[in-house]
């Protein structure tokens, strides 16, 4: 089950992956061509209806001729550690 977190990433990824496919003045075949992705499948990936694999993703990026970080990061996700964090870790006692 895909949570708001996750949909946005999708909805987001598609949205540059649809941009940039638009700027470039490919259509969904031609990209489908250059990726050997179906255009019904691109078509689900740019409106966020589905989570492709990385693989996918650096297929589309390869094809548009853009780095995988521009289709899928968003400057003001980035989180830098913090160096003052006193926990030294996580806690993941609870997972065996």
């Amino acid at each position: 089950m895909v949570d708001n977190a996750e949909k946005k990433l999708l909805v987001d990824a598609g949205k540059r992956i649809r941009e940039t496919r638009s700027a470039q003045g490919l259509s969904l075949e031609q990209l489908a061509r250059l990726t050997g992705i179906s255009a019904p499948a691109l078509s689900l990936i740019e409106t966020g209806k589905r989570d492709p694999r990385l693989t996918t993703l650096k297929r589309i990026a390869d094809a548009l001729r853009v780095s995988l970080t521009t289709l899928i990061a968003n400057g003001s996700d980035v989180v830098e550690p913090s160096p003052s964090s006193s926990t030294g870790g996580y806690d993941l006692g609870e997972y065996h």
